[in-house]
């Protein structure tokens, strides 16, 4: 009896002692538990304090000094971090900063015979600019057409039937919607590509963009043409262009260049097919004007539009058609220099290149791909070559000189017909806020 009152006495004491230690077990679990929550509160106060204490001053400097790839993923943070990236203000801090440092810039849109097209970022490398080298891959999937235009860092291209416009600094892009076109093509005629026109309206400070929708037969006969604007802002839509009882339809040069002045964006076009003139056309009041070019009668032959090689530069500060018709087979350019505009005066002056320089030009077609930031003309062989150069002419000295491009990814190499357009991205580019 004693035996088992032992028994039951020692079971007891251990089952008291087994709950005890079970809540002794408890509490420094519960201990530790309250004091990891404690900690890890800690940690997040401190790490919203250290963030709070960052001013958001300091914060968009330390932003607008990293590269513009690392931007756009930074959007992706949070949706403070994304609104401040694409902010007018932070756009406009970040080119002023990087208007301190900023070296030529060039951009290269490579375009195959299937129609895939890749846009590379290049800058140069030595102080003579005899050498760009890619430093960034920007193509985006679906980009079609090898004609880029650009203003103020923004670059406008297809997508399908659609107009694009991307701004590479932040990584920002906007898809226009699709032109319903109100004139139809008729029985054999084709319809062209559309052709588009980045402009700013200082007044309203809007930047707008013209559309340009073509209707012609062979050797543009039967030539018609409407065109559209498009307003870059929140809400915007295309709206037609209604021209004056003096409007004559025109087709913009398929390579041609183009010239901004203020509010008014200056390209070439045909009339038909021995008739070219500048037409203008200003964001502003979104009217047309045009002035006939003149015609190099020197051999007595009309060089028809088919044939004809010439582009839109700006020399010495003026409006300037530059012809180059002749470069390749006789080392000759004519400069056709508007030296009035109401008054249509032209001056010319024409070029011949040195004997040691002809081997230059000889060998390919080349196309104008627009002027440096001292006024010298970039011209390109209008098929992608072997290896990547364009040729830089110096109009005032008469001066030509290649300029090589490298460190194009291996890629984009292919066994295929390529064809490039380039844009040289000047001093006056404005990093700008697209809204959405």
């Amino acid at each position: 009896m004693d035996a088992k009152v032992d028994n039951s006495s020692t079971l007891f004491k251990l089952k008291k002692r087994r709950s005890t230690t079970s809540f002794c077990n408890l509490l420094i679990m519960g201990s530790f538990l309250r004091l990891a929550l404690t900690q890890q509160n800690r940690r997040k106060r401190r790490r919203s304090r250290d963030m709070s204490e960052i001013p958001l001053d300091l914060l968009i400097e330390i932003l607008c000094r990293l590269p513009a790839k690392y931007l756009a993923r930074f959007k992706c943070v949070s949706k403070q971090w994304s609104s401040l990236i694409s902010s007018r203000y932070f756009c406009e801090r970040l080119y002023t900063i990087r208007q301190r440092k900023r070296r030529p810039h060039l951009y290269m849109c490579l375009v195959d015979t299937d129609g895939q097209s890749a846009l590379l970022s290049m800058s140069s490398t030595s102080p003579d600019n005899t050498c760009f080298v890619v430093d960034q891959d920007l193509s985006i999937p679906g980009m079609g057409g090898h004609y880029l235009n650009d203003l103020h860092g923004l670059m406008c291209f297809s997508m399908g039937k659609r107009a694009c416009i991307y701004n590479p600094s932040t990584g920002q892009r906007l898809t226009l919607p699709k032109i319903k076109p109100h004139i139809i093509a008729e029985q054999g005629q084709n319809r062209s590509i559309n052709r588009y026109y980045i402009g700013y309206d200082p007044v309203n400070d809007q930047h707008k963009l013209l559309c340009t929708i073509l209707m012609y037969s062979d050797r543009l006969f039967n030539l018609k043409s409407e065109h559209w604007v498009f307003v870059l802002e929140a809400g915007g839509s295309w709206k037609k262009v209604v021209p004056h009882e003096n409007y004559r339809p025109h087709a913009p040069f398929a390579l041609g260049q183009y010239c901004i002045s203020g509010s008014v964006v200056n390209y070439l076009a045909w009339h038909d097919m021995y008739t070219y003139a500048i037409v203008s056309f200003d964001f502003r009041s979104e009217e047309f004007t045009t002035i006939i070019a003149p015609e190099d009668d020197r051999d007595y032959v009309f060089v028809p539009a088919l044939e004809r090689k010439a582009n839109l530069i700006e020399y010495d500060g003026k409006i300037t058609i530059f012809e180059h018709s002749y470069l390749k087979t006789r080392g000759m350019a004519v400069l056709w220099v508007l030296e009035d505009a109401e008054k249509k005066e032209w001056s010319t002056r024409s070029l011949v290149l040195e004997p040691c320089q002809r081997h230059l030009v000889e060998d390919t077609e080349l196309i104008v791909q627009g002027t440096t930031q001292d006024g010298k003309v970039i011209l390109a062989p209008s098929a992608v070559p072997s290896r990547f150069y364009i040729l830089c002419y110096d109009l005032q000295s008469n001066d030509l000189r290649k300029v090589d491009i490298k460190g194009v990814p291996p890629h984009h190499l292919i066994d295929k017909e390529r064809y490039f357009d380039l844009r040289l991205i000047d001093e006056n580019e404005r990093v700008i806020y697209l809204e959405t």
